[in-house]
């Protein structure tokens, strides 16, 4: 890990820490950096399975008993 001095807004990280559950500006800091990678990846899934004949919902239906 590497150390680094910032300027941060005190309100806005309040505000993140309260939406993100953490207690410290470290674990704030940390879980709303985890945060915007993770909706990065959400995003490139959702494309992924966007993709015309990527996915078969049909078949997920039907393995779990749907079409009966």
């Amino acid at each position: 890990m590497s150390k680094t001095s910032v300027e941060i807004d005190p309100d806005i990280t309040r505000q993140a820490a309260e939406i993100l559950g953490t207690k410290t500006l470290r674990a704030t800091i940390n879980a709303a950096l985890a945060e915007i990678v993770d909706a990065r990846r959400r995003l490139e899934l959702v494309a992924l399975l966007s993709e015309e004949g990527r996915f078969d919902f049909q078949a997920a239906d039907r393995a779990w008993g749907g079409d009966e």
